[in-house]
Parts: structure tokens; C-alpha cells; sequence
């Protein structure tokens, strides 16, 4: 089943048992997806389904650092809850043993050798595990992997 499909299924489930947080998040969703679908006016794929998924997390996540900040804690928890039910729409995330083996393995395939390859071996990882690694943990990690 593809991302957009079981966003769809996930929807009408929540609507019908009455989780009417699931139902918000979902109708959000939905609403950036068919903007999107608009904007380029064919269906989306599910690589720009995930783009757009882990777009509405990373919202989340800011919003969350910029309500905590201002100390509305009300506001930060509704986007926390928001956030964790967006997370079940994302790819299983790797684990520290995976991502370390992936960066050594995508820095001897693309052979890397210092810092100034750095770019290249976190693109490479980037574009191949979307949305299953953090970015700035692949940046720190490549980044002292590059330099001893």
C-alpha cells in the first residue's frame, strides 16, 4: 500500500471512529498533498508524498522550539501530539548501527577520502534513505568519519 493510499484508508478510519485529533492531522495532510497535486497539476508520487510528509514534521518540530520559547506549553503539547501522530506516517528510521555502517559504506563506494568529499557522501545518503535519517546527525557523523 503507497503513503498517499494508506493516508487516505487511515483517514475515513479515523472519521468513522470519531479520533477527531487523527482526523485533524490527516485533513491537514491531505489538504498540503492536493495543494501540491494542484500546484503541479498531475498526482503526486510517493517520493513527493514523503517530501511532503516530512515537510509537515519538520513545521511541527519548529513550531514546537518556538512555543516553548515564548512559553506557550499549551501550544507546543497540541503541536507534540500533532507531531507524534505525523511520525507513524514515517519510514522507520535507522538504527546509530545502521547509519554508521551506511556512511561507511557510501564513503568507500564514493571514495571519500577528506572533508571536501563531505558533501557528496551525505547527498548520496540523503536522496537514497529520505526521510529515515536525521540530517544533521548524518552531517556530524560524516563529518568526523572525514576527518580522522
Amino acid at each position: 500500500m503507497s503513503l498517499l493510499q494508506r493516508i487516505e484508508g487511515d483517514f475515513l478510519t479515523a472519521y468513522k471512529t470519531r479520533n477527531t485529533s487523527l482526523v485533524a492531522v490527516l485533513r491537514m495532510l491531505k489538504t498540503a498533498i492536493k495543494n501540491r497535486q494542484v500546484e503541479l497539476q498531475r498526482p503526486l508520487t510517493d517520493d513527493e508524498g514523503l517530501d511532503l510528509l516530512l515537510k509537515q514534521i519538520k513545521q511541527r518540530q519548529e513550531s514546537i522550539a518556538m512555543y516553548t520559547k515564548a512559553g506557550r506549553i499549551e501550544l507546543a503539547d497540541q503541536e507534540a501530539l500533532e507531531l507524534e501522530l505525523l511520525r507513524a506516517y514515517q519510514p522507520q528510521p535507522l538504527s546509530a548501527d545502521e547509519l554508521g555502517g551506511l556512511i561507511d559504506a557510501v564513503v568507500a563506494e564514493q571514495g571519500a577520502t577528506s572533508i571536501t568529499d563531505m558533501g557528496r557522501v551525505i547527498q548520496a545518503i540523503m536522496t537514497t534513505h529520505k526521510g529515515r535519517v536525521d540530517g544533521k546527525a548524518v552531517s556530524e557523523l560524516v563529518r568526523n568519519r572525514l576527518s580522522s
